[in-house]
């Protein structure tokens, strides 16, 4: 692409593109690896871009802090820092093996990124073995019908995710994080499916088992994993034509008008899935309230 277009180009004009019919902001990092990529993507946030050459990303990294190498997690940045390290530039000047005897075999990895060095492949597609959504509270909560919604809304939109992907889910997980930062899952096998009304009951059943500290909440999180290929799947007592035709019929109004423009009555107040705003910008969107039995 650099030889007859230019990488940096394409992707100036792509972003604008976004920017323009959109309305949304995106930010990019280009370099010769990914991971001076994701750094530079970070330094460019929130609505920017930023593009490092060829040989310097040395220079581009030394003055930033440690907690930017990507796996470098607050565990790892403590034990930096009880070393007296917080800038990636003291990284670059220390030897390699003494990285390895501090960190083990991960010394070597995060040397090698801190100096720029990430010699792993592109991946162009690979099959998604899970899906997920979160929501992190501006203020912690005990709210349980806020947070009940909110688990409630995650999971309805996952579902539909499932079936506009041709999915069925055999695992769910509920987790919960508290104001304190511990952070709890719990976990579900369950028959392979991706009708709402299944997954639904089965994520309030986690969160319920999961919730017991009575502890303000500061995020929840919902995530369906053992995805497989598969179209849906008719529970021989439970589900009927009518159900069936319900969820087509949904999904139809969500592909043409977004993902929230119909829901369960129950799901409804939520207002953001996964980080998503809901698309209607104040408009009601058409509240759906069912019973399957």
């Amino acid at each position: 692409m650099d030889k007859f277009f230019g990488c940096y180009k394409f992707a100036s004009e792509l972003r604008n593109k976004i920017i323009y019919e959109t309305g949304l902001p995106i930010s990019f990092g280009l370099s010769i690896n990914k991971t001076v990529s994701k750094v530079a993507t970070g330094e460019a946030k929130p609505n920017n871009q930023l593009k490092i050459d060829e040989g310097y990303e040395k220079p581009f990294l030394a003055p930033l802090s440690v907690k930017k190498i990507p796996m470098v997690g607050d565990k790892t940045f403590q034990t930096f820092c009880n070393l007296g390290i917080k800038r990636i530039r003291k990284i670059q000047e220390m030897p390699v093996d003494m990285m390895e005897s501090v960190f083990g075999k991960n010394g070597r990895v995060i040397w090698m990124k801190a100096n720029g060095i990430d010699n792993n492949q592109l991946t162009q597609f690979h099959e998604r073995k899970s899906i997920s959504s979160e929501r992190t509270y501006g203020r912690d909560t005990t709210d349980l019908t806020k947070l009940k919604t909110s688990i409630k809304a995650m999971a309805e939109n996952l579902a539909f995710q499932l079936r506009n992907g041709g999915k069925l889910t055999s695992c769910i997980t509920v987790k919960i994080r508290y104001s304190d930062f511990n952070t709890y899952t719990k976990q579900s096998k369950i028959p392979y499916t991706a009708a709402d009304h299944i997954l639904i009951k089965h994520v309030e059943a986690l969160f319920n088992q999961l919730y017991s500290r009575r502890l303000l909440i500061r995020l929840v999180g919902v995530r369906f994993s053992d995805l497989v290929p598969g179209g849906s799947q008719i529970d021989l007592f439970e589900d009927t034509r009518k159900t069936v035709g319900l969820y087509q019929a949904m999904d139809r109004i969500r592909n043409r008008f977004g993902s929230r423009s119909v829901m369960r009555a129950s799901t409804f107040g939520a207002k953001t899935i996964g980080g998503v705003i809901n698309p209607f910008n104040g408009e009601p969107p058409i509240v759906l309230a069912h019973r399957t039995a």
